[in-house]
């Protein structure tokens, strides 16, 4: 008799669904990727569906369903916030309260509603902590037998960060920092400031940093201020944050304005604003004071576990940045990071919460891979599901019985100049794509950085864009001396692949900074001579190795460049008509959905009512 459990992020934002059986997980998905709306937080309704299925199961099959986080203590949070800081933040209790006495304070009512549209049976629900998912979704799935696992987010029942202890199926919570001290929140403030919306822009504020003066005295003095006036960074990498600046605690925004203005002599950047160099300059700051509690967080849990191995979940996980300073760093031997680090991979943490802590059953690992299977645990489509597509818009593609000639052609396509999307197998799990929903590009290309961010991505021109490489090519290209399957972390390009920068090059403006050569390699050469990179295994995505290596026996490079599959405020694409839709509406030169490969120019015209462009909020 199989063992399944039904795992569950909602409410709050990135709703997910996964299932395990038997201690393998089978299936996960965001809902977002069905409902079409970003970062949805509504019950994972269609994920639950999809995993229930993809997992050969109906609801009556299920040992168990875990909800990932404890919706009274949340409460309990709430109430003790407003009555500390009563009479301020009545329009925010206002505004909160009802909600949560209308619905989520009877969260086991309201699963239980959900739940029953998915099937019958009587099946027992589990609350783990908010931190405990998160540290369950690091620990458990990751390839070590014994690890020290630190998680950062904003905010989850009332922890802000915790340090644990992994050995076998044990989990051991041993250091907490609570609300409102929070280093996600901390970030988030600044991603307010800076004009970037928070719970979504925190990655565009890592990708600005970057174009910071890195020597500037106004830099020194945005890192002094933050540090003496916002937050109290202590030996061990706890925080104490200066509750005057902030209300997030009981308003309706992340920060006093008037009293950051005061602090920083700049006022709040304007959303969709020329970004100036005094923000590029304020992004840098607040990345170096993140990154350095981080590190002083990741001393704390080798000194208190002993372990030579960590990881890593919560929002703040996927500060790649962040993670390849701590790597480069030597604090321990190896990490990992969980590649749905926020909230959605909660949904994994606490099926394996149950399975391991509640049910007590024994781990299976065999010290090198890890069990997120690439990520690619999503819904794939079938030749005839991509045959329906392809006819329901009198489109017109060409056939591959040979999956190597289709490499072949779609290899030239890439060094032509062209971009291309790639819709293979099943979608990722987490907010990275990873090969099977891209947008690809010739990484060589000196105009693909602005000819995706402007033509296809519809986004700001300074955000970067990621190489795809053969994992075992890494170390011709990069400083990095391991795999990176997730695209989680950032490391230097190879000091032989470098363009010297000119005199003065900081004092220049941002686009034509930007735009200076810094290698041969210069649409994923970040301004700072970095990059985010995924590694390519043969063994976990074989059809996207196979055709990097085409490119690389053509080219001579076994790296590309890889974006998601979607355009700005879009989730990335799950179906074959997300992406012929999102092909159609871009500047994208060619679609490859499975064996199939489509030219833009020999397809008719995509018949839309209204501009498309107002469908998806901008994020």
């Amino acid at each position: 008799m199989r063992s399944a459990i039904l795992g569950i992020s909602a409410y709050y934002h990135d709703s997910a669904a996964a299932v395990l059986v038997d201690g393998q997980i089978m299936a996960a998905a965001q809902e977002e990727r069905f409902t079409r709306k970003k970062h949805d937080s509504s019950f994972p309704t269609h994920a639950c569906r999809y995993v229930l299925q993809e997992s050969g199961l109906n609801y009556k099959d299920l040992a168990a369903v875990s909800f990932y986080d404890k919706p009274f203590l949340k409460f309990e949070r709430l109430l003790e916030t407003y009555h500390a800081y009563a009479p301020s933040g009545l329009s925010s209790f206002l505004s909160a309260i009802p909600v949560w006495i209308k619905e989520k304070l009877f969260m086991r009512r309201l699963l239980a509603e959900h739940l029953a549209e998915l099937g019958d049976g009587k099946v027992p629900i589990y609350y783990p902590e908010h931190h405990l998912s998160h540290a369950a979704s690091a620990f458990y799935p990751s390839p070590f037998q014994d690890a020290a696992i630190v998680t950062v987010d904003g905010v989850g029942e009332w922890a802000t960060t915790t340090i644990g202890h992994g050995r076998g199926k044990d989990i051991e919570i041993l250091k907490e920092l609570q609300f409102p001290h929070s280093v996600g929140l901390l970030y988030s403030a600044f991603t307010y400031y800076t004009g970037f919306a928070v719970n979504s822009g925190e990655y565009k504020l890592m990708g600005l940093a970057p174009y910071g003066s890195p020597d500037s005295q106004r830099v020194a003095d945005f890192k002094n201020k933050t540090t003496s006036e916002l937050v109290d960074i202590r030996k061990d990498g706890s925080i104490v944050l200066n509750m005057d600046y902030f209300e997030y605690a009981t308003g309706l925004k992340m920060a006093n304005e008037e009293k950051w203005e005061q602090l920083f002599g700049v006022p709040r950047r304007k959303p969709e604003s020329e970004i100036s160099q005094v923000y590029m300059d304020m992004a840098l700051a607040i990345q170096q004071v993140t990154e350095e509690i981080v590190l002083r967080l990741a001393c704390t849990a080798r000194q208190l576990t002993g372990s030579k191995h960590l990881v890593l979940a919560g929002g703040v996980a996927l500060n790649c940045v962040a993670n390849g300073k701590i790597l480069r760093a030597g604090i321990f031997d190896d990490l990992w990071i969980q590649p749905a680090a926020g909230d959605a991979g909660g949904a994994v943490g606490a099926a394996y919460a149950v399975w391991h802590i509640h049910d007590g059953n024994e781990r299976q690992i065999n010290g090198h891979a890890d069990a997120m299977q690439g990520a690619y645990l999503g819904p794939e489509f079938s030749d005839r599901d991509i045959q329906r597509t392809l006819q329901k818009y009198g489109s017109k593609a060409r056939y591959y019985e040979d999956f190597q000639a289709l490499t072949s052609d779609v290899a030239s396509k890439l060094t032509e100049g062209h971009v291309v999307g790639w819709f293979q197998g099943r979608m990722e799990f987490g907010p990275r794509a990873l090969g099977n929903r891209s947008i690809l590009g010739d990484a060589r290309n000196p105009e693909m950085q602005k000819k995706l961010n402007l033509k296809i991505k519809y986004r700001e021109g300074f955000r970067p864009f990621a190489p795809s490489v053969l994992e075992e090519d890494i170390g011709e290209y990069f400083e990095l001396d391991r795999e990176s399957p997730y695209m989680l972390l950032v490391a230097p390009i190879r000091e032989d692949k470098k363009i010297p920068l000119p005199d003065r090059y900081h004092e220049k403006p941002l686009y034509e900074r930007l735009y200076f050569l810094r290698s041969d390699l210069p649409a994923i050469t970040h301004i700072d001579y970095s990059a985010r990179i995924q590694s390519v295994s043969r063994e976990t995505n074989p059809r996207y190795w196979e055709l990097i290596q085409e490119f690389k026996r053509q080219t001579g490079y076994g790296v590309i460049v890889n974006t998601s599959f979607n355009v700005r405020g879009e989730p990335i694409v799950c179906t074959p008509e997300d992406a012929y839709r999102c092909f159609m509406r871009t500047e994208m030169d060619f679609l490859v959905v499975g064996n199939y490969l489509l030219e833009k120019k020999e397809q008719p015209a995509l018949s839309e009512k209204g501009d498309w462009r107002t469908e998806f909020k901008l994020d």
